[in-house]
């Protein structure tokens, strides 16, 4: 008599256990990519790291899109190719502005103050006449100069603000147009080099490097800091809940700003994660139209 309720259990149990397995296979996966503001190898052990915790804490696969560069994040964006991205300031307004309704729910508590600073090569023909060898922006007149990526508010958008501020056009002031080296490591990298002499990049690339012993600082060193500004933010599409189901959203946000992972937020160089919104960054998108960057 229990073979024959066996038996006839056995067709219930095994759909039971193919119906599962097709609700698991049938499971989106999260996908999320970043602004590469930093060298292949940094970005991979970074995102490497996150994904698998954001996966665990989540419970629902989630994958990394690497992007060849700033704009293609945003793209990556607004195509739906991913869900959430690691923007800069300007980048993020650029995707929220493609994706309407999608929201900045993190950022590091850095980025509510952040800096760029301009960097210099002391061993270059530079300014002769500047005090203890050490240029002002004014003393940049006549040498080539790097920012980082065109869509880069630290590398770029903001630093060109606060030349404009001080009655500098980047146009016209520097030896030949500016170069854009791609990202903040390159910035650092060709002032290092010679190549150029002078640049601006993120303040906090900028520490990360030093602290990591990969600048030599007897020859680049920073002359000028900027004013404070909002910089960096995670900002998730409007369909995220709808996706993967109601409130998915605040448990992501919840998630990031609960990582208290020491060498998960040094990869970010961040000491902890905090809560953020939209209007954080209308100083950026201000900026960005008064420059034409956005229309």
């Amino acid at each position: 008599m229990k073979q024959v309720a066996l038996f006839l259990l056995l067709p219930i149990l095994l759909l039971s256990i193919f119906s599962s397995c097709n609700e698991s296979e049938a499971l989106p996966t999260f996908k999320i990519s970043g602004i590469p503001d930093q060298n292949i190898s940094e970005l991979a052990r970074r995102y490497s790291e996150f994904t698998d915790y954001l996966s665990e804490e989540l419970d629902v696969k989630v994958e990394y899109l690497p992007t060849t560069d700033y704009s293609a994040t945003v793209t990556s964006f607004s195509q739906s190719n991913t869900h959430m991205g690691w923007f800069g300031g300007l980048t993020g307004v650029q995707a929220r502005i493609a994706v309407p309704g999608s929201t900045a729910i993190a950022q590091r508590a850095r980025d509510g103050e952040f800096h760029s600073v301009f960097i210099f090569n002391s061993d270059y023909e530079g300014c002769k006449d500047c005090a203890d060898g050490t240029p002002g922006l004014e003393d940049l007149k006549g040498f080539p100069f790097a920012f980082g990526s065109e869509s880069s508010t630290s590398g770029h958008l903001m630093p060109r603000h606060f030349l404009m501020e001080n009655g500098i056009d980047p146009e016209t002031f520097f030896e030949g147009l500016p170069i854009f080296s791609g990202s903040h490591d390159k910035t650092w990298a060709m002032v290092q080099s010679g190549a150029v002499y002078a640049g601006a990049l993120s303040e906090a690339v900028w520490e990360k490097a030093v602290e990591n012993g990969k600048v030599d600082t007897s020859k680049v060193q920073v002359f000028y800091t900027t004013p404070p500004y909002y910089d960096y933010n995670w900002t998730i599409r409007s369909d995220a809940d709808e996706i993967f189901g109601k409130g998915f959203t605040e448990k992501v946000s919840a998630v990031i700003i609960g990582i208290d992972d020491k060498a998960l937020l040094d990869l970010f160089s961040a000491n902890k994660f905090i809560s953020s919104n939209n209007s954080n960054y209308e100083q950026i998108e201000g900026v960005a139209r008064g420059i034409g960057i956005i229309e």
